[in-house]
């Protein structure tokens, strides 16, 4: 019998470590910690010419992540503050998208594979633009967006946990 059970546990071990590995596969850690210096711990920091968005951990270290942000005459600069939390946002396109793709439905459900907000979505300047995820992990690198911060859903997810309502954002070139 305890052949059996031993037999039993190595197998529960190995499915575990087996399904631990493909989670790790499947979402892996895109974030690394950098030198920063010059802003207060909590800030998140987005460098639109690199392409980056920081969330600085202490007056030393952020947490570096890859964004998609906001094409050639359509990216803001300036301060805002984290306005709300969603978790899988329904997305209502803005007039001005709208404009530029008639056919798109007036509400997207949260959770849709069509919603370009993702996984989760923090609202800036009155919810006018936002720090969100992405079903397009190919347009993270990019200038991509109407303004908003894109972000893989992972590292939204990541982020999300980190930050609460009223978070400063700096948004920089």
């Amino acid at each position: 019998m305890s052949r059996v059970l031993t037999r039993a546990v190595l197998f529960v071990v190995m499915i575990t470590a087996g399904a631990m590995l493909a989670a790790v596969a499947a979402h892996p850690a895109t974030h690394d910690v950098v030198k920063v210096s010059g802003y207060a711990p909590g800030t998140i920091v987005v460098k639109t010419g690199e392409r980056r968005l920081l969330y600085v951990i202490d007056r030393e270290r952020a947490l570096r992540f890859s964004v998609g942000v906001g094409r050639e005459g359509q990216q803001w600069l300036g301060r805002a503050k984290i306005e709300g939390k969603y978790i899988e946002p329904d997305w209502a396109p803005p007039e001005v998208i709208r404009r530029d793709h008639p056919n798109l439905p007036k509400v997207i459900p949260g959770g849709s594979p069509r919603n370009p907000m993702g996984a989760a979505a923090l609202t800036l300047r009155g919810g006018e633009y936002a720090i969100h995820g992405t079903n397009n992990p190919a347009s993270i690198g990019g200038f991509v967006s109407y303004g908003c911060i894109r972000m893989r859903n992972a590292d939204i997810k990541a982020l999300y946990r980190l930050v609460e309502v009223g978070t400063p954002v700096i948004v920089e070139r």
